[in-house]
């Protein structure tokens, strides 16, 4: 494992971002000075600082040594590093400010998880290329659904705030709800392309991928009802228009599942239960 000191310095390096992006951002007077573009791209750049310390620290948890290694601390510092990377390649394309807010205390814990839970024993079958393709599809699905419910919250922020009258500086450079609820929509169909691909793989070559005939333990289960929801919610939207607390609800308890079928399962194993 790395050093306790390196964890540590890559957690503080977000913290202090978080805390500068709440203040400058959210709790800033209407009247402050707005965030020139130029200081904006020097802020998104130093973002780059942490996310390469917490992707070098991922890559001696998981990678060195003999297999990968995917215990439940690696698994949430995994999917928090990817959400944050992915978040900050989107961000050059898209309005996605508000989430840096909600991302940079999420990895600031997230990266001390692999030090509190660390790996027990490496996976099997690690050798083989579809293993290793399977469980990039499913850390890259589970990290855009990880997306999806900051957005949403995002959301539901701001229409709240828009109701009470009181909007926060940050929610005033947001796009109109519209906007947002449509890239939500892209994200949602991203993750679900790939969760689609991930429970293919596994249903249909799981003894090839794991060794092992596929079992329908809780985890499968909870990935399947959490594959249903997300298509309800698509179909939903594309033959009756579904959108506003309908789409929230769906997300977040599409999200809740997908947490329950992998962390949950993961934790319940490892931490509670003390096997791999």
């Amino acid at each position: 494992m790395p050093d306790t000191l390196f964890y540590l310095i890559t957690s503080a390096m977000y913290a202090v971002l978080a805390v500068y992006y709440w203040r400058t951002r959210w709790v800033a007077a209407p009247q402050a000075e707005p965030v020139t573009p130029g200081a904006a791209r020097v802020e998104h750049l130093l973002v780059l600082v942490p996310l390469i310390a917490h992707g070098m620290l991922l890559y001696e948890s998981m990678l060195a040594g003999d297999g990968v290694r995917l215990g439940v601390g690696n698994t949430i510092s995994v999917v928090v590093w990817l959400t944050v990377l992915i978040h900050w390649s989107g961000a050059w394309f898209y309005n996605l400010q508000g989430l840096q807010s909600m991302a940079m205390p999420a990895a600031a814990v997230a990266v001390l998880m692999p030090m509190a839970f660390p790996p027990m024993h490496p996976l099997v079958n690690t050798g083989a290329p579809a293993l290793e393709i399977h469980l990039l599809i499913a850390i890259v699905a589970y990290s855009l659904f990880t997306i999806a419910a900051l957005h949403v919250a995002l959301m539901v922020l701001l229409e709240r705030h828009l109701h009470g009258g009181d909007l926060p500086v940050m929610l005033q450079k947001l796009p109109p709800l519209l906007t947002m609820e449509s890239l939500l929509f892209r994200i949602i169909a991203a993750g679900f392309a790939l969760l689609t691909l991930t429970l293919a793989s596994g249903i249909f070559f799981s003894e090839e991928l794991f060794g092992r005939p596929l079992r329908f333990d809780h985890k499968t289960v909870f990935s399947i009802l959490s594959w249903i929801v997300f298509a309800a919610l698509l179909g939903g939207r594309w033959f009756y228009g579904w959108r506003g607390r309908i789409a929230v609800r769906w997300t977040m308890t599409g999200f809740a599942m997908l947490v329950l079928a992998y962390i949950g399962s993961k934790f319940v194993l490892e931490v509670l239960l003390g096997r791999s």
